[in-house]
């Protein structure tokens, strides 16, 4: 499970913030917010966006929060204040919204589908929330998802984290983004911190969830593109392949634009 060492991170770096900064000149929009979890990806993100010189406001959304993570979610937005000064940030306590909203819901005795379908809620809740800001200040959401969540496995929830107005890191590797987050020099604790989705309330790793590591993920990735099948591996690779064809092949949808019924002309 090799990697290229071939990475231009100043280079990537400015062509994403250029990217970002003609986007939002086309679109007439003020600038940018990003919901800051504590994590590299929303780490790496807001920085980017902050670069571009445009107004970035970075929100933080606690639900159930690990102390942890909302340590290393306000240790990077008071770094990133710090060094731009078109920074600012909110922060929105959606755990009574959260808790209301089980209040007006029925339970489930399926405790694994109930558990999932909460943690998506939590997920939807903050775009909900990072959408009213955007509406109020005129800005344009950005994703934090990487190449591995959003192309490979699909491990975002679908109009949750997934529901953006553009995606700047979506073609970066979660070993990229590493490299990238270290460039942009985010904080040490964010960088070493094991990357965690933050949905269930508790320290469990993105990790624990799928089965495996990024690392082997992106080495699955790149065997799926050159046709490999589980039969070429045996161990530990024949594991972590199954393990990223399995979520490949089930999240499909979240992938893929809404299929749209299409009524024959004929009919109309």
């Amino acid at each position: 499970m090799t990697k290229s060492n071939h990475f231009q991170a100043e280079q990537i770096n400015q062509h994403i913030v250029t990217w970002l900064l003609d986007y939002a000149t086309k679109a007439k929009v003020k600038g940018f917010v990003v919901g800051i979890s504590g994590g590299i990806d929303s780490a790496l993100t807001s920085t980017l966006c902050a670069q571009t010189g445009l107004p970035t406001l970075c929100v933080e959304m606690p639900i159930h929060q690990a102390v942890s993570h909302v340590n290393r979610a306000n240790e990077h937005i008071d770094q990133l204040k710090k060094r731009f000064p078109n920074v600012w940030n909110e922060r929105a306590d959606l755990t009574p919204v959260f808790e209301s909203f089980k209040l007006q819901v029925p339970s489930s005795e399926n405790e694994a589908a109930l558990q999932l379908s909460l943690a998506n809620t939590r997920a939807r809740l903050r775009m909900t929330t990072l959408y009213y800001f955007a509406g109020i200040h005129g800005l344009l959401v950005a994703g934090t998802g990487n190449k591995i969540e959003d192309f490979g496995v699909g491990f975002f929830t679908k109009y949750g984290d997934g529901g953006v107005d553009l995606s700047p890191i979506a073609d970066l590797l979660k070993s990229e983004v590493r490299q990238l987050a270290a460039f942009l020099e985010v904080p040490k604790s964010i960088l070493e911190a094991k990357p965690t989705d933050g949905l269930f309330g508790d320290d469990r790793s993105d990790e624990d969830q799928i089965g495996a590591n990024y690392d082997e993920l992106e080495w699955a990735m790149k065997q799926d593109e050159l046709g490999k099948l589980i039969t070429d591996f045996s161990g530990r690779e024949a594991t972590v392949f199954q393990i990223y064809k399995r979520l490949n092949t089930i999240n499909q949808h979240k992938m893929h634009p809404i299929p749209v019924c299409i009524i024959p002309k004929n009919l109309k």
